[in-house]
């Protein structure tokens, strides 16, 4: 298919994070053409196999491409599926029922046991990039899998948190070319920023960081906040438990059930955090200064 035909959208063996269009820019009275770089969007499959030869799709998910074994990775881990231990391999699928311009929107992770039998694997995780994925559907069932978090050691400065936002956008660097990705970024409580990582889906860009951490054996991050650039939602607080981060942070609202499970599981959770303000909607034990 010819370049024309796809509305002027490269056609590439193997998708990268930005994707160059052409648009009519229009300003008052005046009209120009230009090149404009938008945020890619394409289909990542997740598989997994065991020894056995048995394999199986767990997650279809709409992601910005790009670090995409750590979002298969981070993936598994936030659903209980799989942990840094019980992970051989991970590699793009070369299986014969995937043709070769898929190959790159597929990923397997070659487990070194059987498929958890899960009621969760009962059904696809059929997902995109606006709302995430949730394998447990309520607080309760979270207890068979997560514990609450300790307090720690951890204690943070309000003046911290208000440079969270600079620092993270600092680190978006396709958003400075697209202006159309969320991020996720993982701090030390000294402030200096560790990893971040940019997606079209606020849940993929925590699912990438949390699988950077599985695959360099950093799990737990018990010592480590969480910024990220959307609202928080009860999924994100889900990843952010299941890889033991004590402090989330988010530039805008959490969701009514995003709070419940910071508090039911011991986390910190702060939202509208812009400029020198927030709001703590739970574990302000961990945050230094006045809280009255």
């Amino acid at each position: 298919m010819s370049e024309e035909a796809l509305g002027d959208i490269a056609v590439t063996s193997r998708p990268g994070p930005t994707t160059r269009i052409r648009v009519r820019e229009l300003s008052g009275s005046t009209a120009r053409d230009r090149r404009d770089d938008l945020a890619t969007e394409e289909p990542l499959e997740i598989r997994v196999s065991a020894p056995d030869g048995s394999r199986r799709t767990v997650a279809i998910t709409m992601r910005t491409p790009g670090h995409d074994f750590e979002l298969a990775a981070g993936f598994l881990r936030g659903e209980g599926l799989a942990g840094p231990g019980d992970v051989n391999a991970i590699a793009y699928c070369t299986d014969d029922d995937v043709p070769p311009e898929a190959r790159y929107n597929t990923v397997t992770v070659h487990l070194k046991g059987p498929i958890p039998d899960l009621p969760s694997l009962d059904r696809h995780f059929l997902t995109s990039s606006a709302c995430g994925v949730c394998g447990s559907a309520s607080l309760e069932s979270l207890h068979d899998r997560c514990r609450p978090l300790p307090r720690g050691q951890l204690e943070l400065t309000p003046e911290f948190l208000y440079g969270l936002p600079d620092a993270l956008r600092r680190a978006q660097g396709v958003f400075g070319k697209t202006g159309g990705l969320h991020a996720a970024g993982l701090f030390t409580a000294s402030g200096r920023l560790v990893a971040a990582r940019e997606d079209v889906g606020r849940h993929n860009a925590v699912d990438k960081l949390v699988g950077w951490a599985a695959m360099t054996d950093r799990l737990p991050l018990s010592e480590h906040v969480l910024m990220v650039s959307g609202r928080a939602s009860y999924e994100i607080m889900q990843k952010a438990l299941a890889a033991g981060i004590p402090v989330v942070c988010a530039v805008s609202a959490p969701s009514s059930l995003a709070v419940d499970l910071a508090r039911e599981f011991g986390l910190t959770l702060v939202g509208f955090l812009r400029g020198e303000r927030c709001n703590v909607y739970s574990g302000v034990e961990r945050i230094a200064g006045p809280t009255g």
